[in-house]
This record gives C-alpha cells, structure tokens and sequence, in this order.
C-alpha cells in the first residue's frame, strides 16, 4: 500500500473566523489546522490517520462516502486523530473526493485523491469479441500458479453443497499439488491422501461489472466429479441467492459430456424449482478442450459453447435485485468438487480419482 501525505507546517491550513458578538465587539477567533494538504493514494483499500488541532468544537465528513469515510464525525478543542478509510478503487479511471472539517462558519477541505488500478498486461495477438478489448487473462505460461492473480479456498468437507472434497490452502496439503502448472496448462486434481479427497477452489482476485468471460476447459471423467468455472458477486452481504451468482460451465461425471449454465437469484434457484438453467450435449468435453464463454451486460447474460449460443437470461427491467443482482463486480471462480449434492447424486467411484481438470486459458474481455 503505498500512499503520499503532504504535510503541512504548523501555519499551513489554519484557518479563522471571527464571530460578532451582540454588543458590536468581537468574541475569540476560532481557529482549526489539520496535518496534511492532500490524501494520494495508490487503487488499494487504504487508512489514513491525520490530526486535527482546534480550539472549538467542529465537525467532518467525506464529500462522497461511497467509498471514502471518516471517523470520528467530529471533536472538541485540543488535538484529535482522525481515521480516513479509502476503499479498493475496482473501476477504470482515478477518483476524486474532499474531506470537509467544519468550524464555526468556516470549511476547510482535505482533497483526496486515489489512482486507478494499473492496467493488466495483455497479449495483443489474442482475438478479441467484436466490440470488445481484452483486460486480463491467464495463459498459464509459467511454471506455477500465478497467486498475484488467483486466491485459494481452504474449506472442510461438507462446508458447501454437501461435497465430499476438501479445498486445500495454496492448491498444496503435505507436498500433495491439487492445482499446478504444467506445460502451459492448469491443473486441478481431486485426489485420495491419508483418507480424504482433496482438490482445489480458486478465485481471480481482480474483479469485473460486465464482459465476456471465457475459458478451454478440459473435463474429467467419473462417477462422482463435478467441475465448474462459474463467478460469485464482491459483495455477497446478502447471502446466497439474493447476492446472485452465474454458472458459464459445470458438468457432473455420471451425466458425461453434458454442460449446462445457470443463474442463481433470490426470485430464481434451484432450492424453490424455480432455476434458469439449460443444459447442452457437448460432445468429448470429458478428455477434449472446448470453450465455454458467457457475454455479460447490463440487459442479459447469454452463455456459448465453442462460440455457439445455447442459452440466455435476460433483465427484466424491474430494478429488483430478486431477479437482477448483476450489476455489480463478480469474480471468476476453477473449482472440481467431489460428490456432493449434484456430483453425487448418483454415487460416487473412488476408482476415478486422482482426476484432473484442465484448463488452457481464462480471459476477460469488456467493451471498448
């Protein structure tokens, strides 16, 4: 995290104001000085402490507390640290706010400045959508996984839909890869250790409001395999489903070369039979890549095989967050889960394992 405060002298942002009193004289000056000219920040979350020295009562707050907050809301004569709290900048361009203090008649402003993320380093020889450029992407050229790109999961068995798995921290357990690099492609092993099955969950830590995703996927084969490449929301306060989630690819092994893509919303999900989903016969998805995509904006999610269509969900327009929560960021998530409440439905076949998903590329793409 870096950051620049420009600190003023002890003269430097004091200002006065000078209150008449009923009788025609002047009453004390009141006089507030803070410790720094400006708050520059780089794109990530960041906490500031800056001091304010008065002799009155007064009072602050953010010009756009979206993503800009202080605390205290305020304080009395003598010194008092004060803690501004500058969230993560997800978008494209820097941004801009004040600190206002108040005192008396006066105000005095702290500007705030925050840069915008740097720009991913992209393959320009790679095809782009028509009307799209390519913001990130993860060719899987090195020797291991990128963590500067990618996060792991490290849940129990049973922690979600009642998979038999356990997510490893790191895509490692004991020497044990469950995720690793191998020439220049991703993979994801579910495999028997010590008794348990082990496999990894990833996440992209960078995150997007619309595009078109999409990745070469290689599936595996077995009674009891589920791989998924799908997304789930920053924020997901809300809970499951109303925070919403998109599936562009999941298949199961006793249901082999069927993919299917789905929606999860609070008015839309499998627990109420209510899910929109559709289901397409990909033929050789276990032991072949394909490519599995889903266009995203703000009126529809439409998903692809191969660069086919096969399924749409569009906005309905109403501005409920019951039947469109996707207008905000989501992350991309590479699971293989192991049995559970869909990959086990039928049983599972521990003669199967260690099984390995395979992924050649995940790439980002978003409107020009």
């Amino acid at each position: 995290m870096k950051y620049v405060l420009y600190l003023l002298s002890m003269l430097a942002l004091t200002a006065s104001a000078c209150d008449k009193n009923g009788g025609g004289g002047e009453s004390a000056s009141k006089n507030l000085s803070v410790s720094v000219s400006e708050i520059s920040t780089d794109h990530a979350k960041s906490v500031q402490s800056v001091t304010v020295t008065a002799n009155c009562d007064w009072g602050v707050g953010s010009a756009d507390r979206s993503w800009c907050t202080v605390t205290p809301s305020g304080g009395v004569a003598g010194n008092t640290a004060v803690t501004v709290t500058i969230a993560e900048n997800t978008g494209k361009t820097e941004r801009e706010t004040a600190v206002n203090f108040y005192y008396g008649t006066q105000t005095l402003s702290v500007p705030v400045k925050q840069a915008a993320p740097p720009k991913e380093e992209v393959d320009p020889t790679i095809n782009a959508p028509e009307g799209y450029s390519l913001v990130w992407n993860d060719e899987f050229d090195g020797t291991s996984v990128d963590t500067g790109k990618w996060r792991f999961e490290n849940w129990a068995p049973g922690y979600v839909n009642n998979e038999l798995q356990r997510y490893v921290a790191g895509g490692v357990l004991n020497g044990n890869y469950t995720a690793y690099v191998e020439d220049g492609i991703l993979k994801i092993r579910a495999m028997k250790v010590d008794g348990q099955v082990i496999s990894a969950r990833m996440n992209t830590r960078k995150s997007w409001k619309y595009g078109y995703m999409e990745a070469r996927i290689n599936l595996p084969s077995g009674k009891g395999t589920w791989p998924a490449f799908w997304m789930m929301p920053d924020d997901q306060s809300d809970g499951w489903p109303k925070c919403g989630e998109i599936d562009i690819m999941e298949e199961v092994g006793y249901h082999p070369n069927y993919t299917s893509s789905s929606i999860h919303t609070q008015s839309y999900n499998h627990t109420i039979n209510t899910q929109k989903t559709k289901e397409v016969y990909t033929a050789g998805a276990e032991g072949e890549f394909h490519v599995y995509a889903c266009e995203w904006t703000p009126e529809a999610l439409k998903f692809f095989v191969d660069g086919k269509q096969f399924f749409s969900f569009s906005n309905d327009g109403k501005g409920s967050v019951a039947t469109w929560p996707f207008s905000k960021n989501f992350y991309i998530t590479l699971n293989l889960a192991w049995g559970g409440s869909w990959g086990g439905a039928q049983g599972v076949n521990e003669s199967s394992l260690p099984a390995i998903m395979q992924i050649d590329y995940v790439r980002v793409f978003q409107k020009d």
